[in-house]
């Protein structure tokens, strides 16, 4: 649908949230069937104040966007989260992230991908698979 977007494009659609504003997302590259997203790091995802982790709804949050986003040139926009899991592998300590979200399964109304989050070393801090309700959306009434 929306395979001539351009990283540009792509990343103008990802931040029309303020959500995904305040999370610093900046689209690093968009392919097919997936996308690579910097979340830049704030103060105010520190949960354990004496080591400075990071919130694991943050990670949660990346691993949906990253997911719901490789789709972009599917359709052409963000998608409803129907299902999400997430597995923590490490803690995120303060430093930028890097997300990878990849299509597993594209239909016609329900589809399915993955995301992974890095820390600036490379380290896997979280992974997730989600289910994304990616019908075209309906016309409107009336």
């Amino acid at each position: 649908m929306s395979q001539a977007m351009t990283i540009d494009e792509v990343q103008e659609t990802v931040i029309r949230a303020p959500y995904h504003k305040w999370l610093g997302l900046q689209v690093v590259a968009v392919h097919d069937d997936g996308i690579e997203l910097k979340a830049t790091w704030r103060e105010e995802w520190v949960v354990g104040v004496e080591r400075r982790y990071t919130h694991g709804g943050i990670l949660a949050a990346l691993i949906d966007l990253g997911a719901d986003w490789a789709m972009i040139r599917k359709t052409g926009r963000g998608v409803p989260t129907i299902d999400l899991r997430v597995d923590y592998h490490a803690a995120a300590m303060p430093g930028d992230l890097t997300v990878r979200g990849k299509i597993i399964r594209m239909g016609s109304q329900f589809s399915t991908a993955e995301a992974q989050v890095f820390d600036q070393q490379g380290k896997l801090l979280a992974s997730g698979r989600g289910t994304y309700f990616t019908a075209p959306p309906s016309p409107p009434k009336g």
